[in-house]
């Protein structure tokens, strides 16, 4: 067998003379391992193809993981800020209906130990496991706010009963917040101590020493005791029929959310906390939330 090799070296070609079986089988030999390399070279390449594509994917399949899982979490805060805002709005029912109910039992003279709006009231019963349900906790929620609405519903009308028959003088806003003192500023507009731009007040404003006992116009419940914004340590007191007061700018409050009291009572120390320029007690009368005038209430005393 003669092997002919064209090269353009030389311009010459190359022959190679194989006779013997031995030349043949290794020529034969030789041949099998190059196929083999090629093949086995293809296989690799084949298979790193498909090893990266694999790889893409299972990238791509963790991404997708990922946002899911992102996705289910923030679902869930959100889930959980609602639920929090729910039963923010649970707690602030009852706590009216709580200061609620004491006021009623105070005016109404019932007694306490029966009617306590402080304690949770006595439940029970034997444990029904076979007729355990699942519940939907937003639905429940739902129905207890309702329930709650409806109960302080009840008991305002209760509250305007008692006050149209018993206590109308006592929660009636009427009087000054001091003994002593002169009246700083009155209710409309005025020039701002603080920019001089004409501003409307909405309220009087009671000057005296600092310490001066601040007191109560009528009867009924503290509904805030605490800093607020604007007027610093601020009294606030329910006397029903759509009447609330507000005594701001206080050195000291002497009540609690919660507390009755009765017209006259002193509820704070005149101080100058908050927007102030000096010791005061801003003064304000709202009637179904919406400050009114204070002056006919203090000039009918």
């Amino acid at each position: 067998m003669n092997i002919i090799l064209l090269s353009k070296f030389r311009g010459r070609p190359y022959r190679i003379q194989i006779g013997s079986p031995v030349q043949l089988t290794l020529l034969v030999v030789f041949t099998l391992i190059i196929a083999t390399g090629v093949g086995v070279m293809g296989f690799w390449w084949g298979q790193s193809m498909e090893s990266s594509d694999r790889l893409v994917n299972i990238q791509h399949e963790i991404e997708m993981q990922r946002e899911l899982i992102e996705k289910t979490r923030f679902n869930a805060q959100a889930d959980l800020d609602a639920l929090a805002a729910r039963l923010g709005q649970i707690q602030a029912h009852a706590t009216r209906l709580n200061a609620l109910g004491q006021k009623l039992i105070k005016i109404a003279k019932l007694d306490p130990g029966e009617f306590n709006f402080e304690e949770s009231p006595g439940l029970g019963g034997p444990d029904e496991a076979d007729g355990a349900v699942n519940l939907d906790f937003g639905s429940e929620i739902d129905d207890v706010i309702t329930e709650l609405e409806d109960r302080e519903e009840q008991l305002s009308v209760l509250e305007n009963i008692l006050i149209s028959s018993h206590m109308k003088e006592e929660v009636f806003p009427e009087g000054r917040p001091i003994n002593r003192g002169w009246i700083s500023s009155y209710y409309g507009m005025r020039t701002n101590p603080f920019t001089g731009k004409l501003q409307f007040h909405k309220g009087m404003d009671f000057a005296a020493k600092t310490g001066t006992s601040v007191l109560a116009v009528a009867g009924g419940v503290i509904t805030w005791s605490g800093k607020r914004f604007g007027y610093g340590n601020l009294v606030e007191i329910n006397h029903g029929n759509g009447y609330v007061t507000r005594y701001g700018h206080n050195k000291e409050n002497l009540v609690d959310v919660g507390d009755t009291v009765k017209k006259g009572t002193s509820i704070s120390l005149m101080g100058s906390t908050g927007r102030s320029t000096g010791p005061h007690v801003h003064f304000e009368v709202l009637k179904n939330g919406r400050q009114i005038n204070p002056q006919r209430f203090v000039q009918g005393h």
